[in-house]
């Protein structure tokens, strides 16, 4: 066998033993990769649908839950000015099919609404 077969010959084995090394990694990484999470049956659908209105100082939402679970809505008013007490209405159960009116004002102007969820008892 000539240098240069021998050398061809080291360099092939040298290849194959390179290309064995990055092969190997991959099939333990695959081998020891964890099970999959089982499966995790996605919530229950639930919350009232609602919707707000401000006209002036006077605001007003309307909710409606087609859902079979009783949802319990709350009114936030956030009032402009600071003189003006901002208001958190008390809960009001909204039970399946139903629809809901709430109603709040400021004395002025109102800086914020938004209606807030609870699953009742």
């Amino acid at each position: 066998m000539s240098v240069g077969q021998r050398r061809a010959l080291a360099l092939l084995f040298v290849l194959l033993a390179a290309a064995a090394g990055l092969a190997a990694p991959s099939v333990v990484r695959a081998a020891t990769a964890p099970d999959p999470a089982p499966a995790v049956a996605p919530p229950e659908p639930f919350g009232a649908a609602c919707r707000t209105s401000v006209n002036g100082s006077h605001v007003t939402a309307y909710c409606y839950n087609p859902y079979p679970d009783a949802d319990r809505v709350r009114l936030h008013t956030d009032c402009a000015n600071w003189w003006d007490l901002d208001a958190d209405a008390a809960p009001v159960e909204v039970g399946p099919g139903q629809t809901v009116r709430l109603t709040d004002r400021c004395w002025k102007d109102v800086r914020a609404v938004w209606v807030t969820h609870q699953k009742a008892p």
